[in-house]
């Protein structure tokens, strides 16, 4: 499967969770947050949800302003 991670076009095995994606990209980061497609995915839902063909994932640093 084709997707976009971080505007970086990759190739990904069908049926991979996002937790599984972060994985294997070496990509386990404390304190990060997840869009699929414009939408956050919260942390607790990463190893469920299902990649699919053509996302576009965007994996950021939370930071807190003030």
């Amino acid at each position: 499967m084709q997707i976009l991670f971080n505007d970086q076009p990759m190739q990904c095995a069908a049926g991979q969770t996002v937790h599984e994606l972060l994985e294997q990209l070496d990509q386990r980061q404390a304190g990060a947050a997840l869009a699929i497609n414009h939408q956050i995915v919260p942390r607790e839902q990463w190893t469920q949800h299902i990649v699919q063909d053509g996302d576009q994932i965007l994996l950021f640093q939370v930071i807190a302003g003030g």
